[in-house]
C-alpha cells in the first residue's frame, strides 16, 4: 500500500513540474498549426532566428507568438499575420492587436472563407474599406527594405491607414501609433538621440510620422504639434520632417475641413507613401 502511494505521490509531482514549465500565456492560448505556425519554414526562412535559436521548435514557436507576428514575418509559406490583420477590416474590429486571434481565426474560419492571408508584412493594403471622394494631399519617401527599420516603420503605417478623422477632431501620431516598446511589436533600430545615432526601440518611425506631416503640408492642413529633427535627416527635405519621442514630441492636428479625412498609408518595397483623402 505504502508502494502504491508513493508511485502515486511521484506522479502528482512530476506533473506539477511539467505544468510549471508552461508559462501562463501558453497555456491560456490556443496552441497554432502548420496552417499558420510551420517550423520548417520559420526556421528556413529567417537567418537571424537560425543564429540565434537553432533549430529548436519551442524557441522559434515562442519568437512567433512574441514578437515574430508583429514584426510582420510570416508564420507559414500561406499565412502572414500583418497582411491577414490589414487586409480585412472586420477583423482589425474585432481583434485589434490580439495577432494570436488572427491566427486561430484564419485557421478555424478564414482558409474556409477564401480569406487571403499572403504577403511579405509590409504591402499594406485596405479592402473594403468606405469610399473616398478626393486626395487633398500626398507624399512618398524611400526606404531600405529587409531592416529592422523596415519592420517598424510598416508597423507603424499599418496603425495610421485607414484612421478617420472627423471635422474638428484631433488627431495624435504618437497615440495612434502606440507606445514604441517590445510588447507593442516594435524592433531595435537606429535613432536619433542629442544629435547621434543610437540603438532604441522603434527606430523608423519619424519617417512614417515626416511623411505624414508632408502629405499635411501638401493638402495645406496645418499641424498643431510639430517638432523638427536635431539632426538632418535624408529621406526629406530640411523643414518637412516631424520627430517624434515618447511622450514629450507628438505630430499632431485638427481636421479644419467640413469632411471627414482618411489616413491612407502604404509601405511597399522601399516606397513608403501616406496620402490624405476627403470622405
Amino acid at each position: 500500500m505504502k508502494q502504491k502511494a508513493s508511485i502515486f505521490t511521484a506522479m502528482i509531482l512530476c506533473f506539477c513540474m511539467l505544468w510549471g514549465s508552461v508559462t501562463p500565456a501558453m497555456a491560456a492560448q490556443t496552441p497554432l498549426t502548420s496552417l499558420t505556425f510551420d517550423v520548417d519554414y520559420y526556421y528556413n526562412t529567417y537567418p537571424d532566428l537560425q543564429a540565434a535559436f537553432g533549430y529548436d521548435y519551442n524557441s522559434l514557436y515562442r519568437h512567433y507568438v512574441d514578437s515574430g507576428m508583429a514584426e510582420g514575418r510570416s508564420g507559414s509559406a500561406e499565412f502572414n499575420c500583418m497582411a491577414y490583420r490589414n487586409n480585412y477590416p472586420d477583423l482589425q474590429a474585432s481583434f485589434g492587436n490580439n495577432y494570436h486571434a488572427y491566427c486561430v481565426h484564419y485557421e478555424t474560419y478564414g482558409r474556409a472563407e477564401g480569406r487571403s492571408a499572403a504577403g511579405d508584412g509590409t504591402v499594406l493594403t485596405t479592402v473594403e474599406a468606405a469610399p473616398v471622394s478626393t486626395q487633398i494631399g500626398s507624399y512618398s519617401t524611400a526606404y531600405s527594405s529587409g531592416t529592422s527599420r523596415a519592420s517598424n516603420i510598416a508597423l507603424a503605417v499599418s496603425r495610421i491607414n485607414g484612421v478617420v478623422i472627423q471635422p474638428g477632431e484631433s488627431f495624435s501620431f504618437s497615440q495612434t501609433i502606440l507606445p514604441r516598446t517590445v510588447a507593442n511589436g516594435y524592433v531595435e533600430a537606429p535613432t536619433i538621440v542629442n544629435k547621434k545615432y543610437v540603438p532604441g526601440i522603434g527606430g523608423g518611425i519619424c519617417q512614417v510620422s515626416s511623411t505624414l506631416y508632408a502629405a499635411m503640408l501638401n493638402a495645406g492642413l496645418p499641424a498643431t504639434e510639430r517638432h523638427p529633427h536635431s539632426l538632418k535627416v535624408a529621406y526629406i527635405p530640411e523643414g518637412m520632417d516631424a520627430t517624434i519621442s515618447g511622450n514629450t514630441l507628438d505630430l499632431r492636428f485638427t481636421n479644419t475641413f467640413a469632411e471627414p479625412i482618411q489616413i491612407q498609408a502604404t509601405a511597399d518595397q522601399g516606397t513608403l507613401t501616406v496620402s490624405l483623402c476627403k470622405q
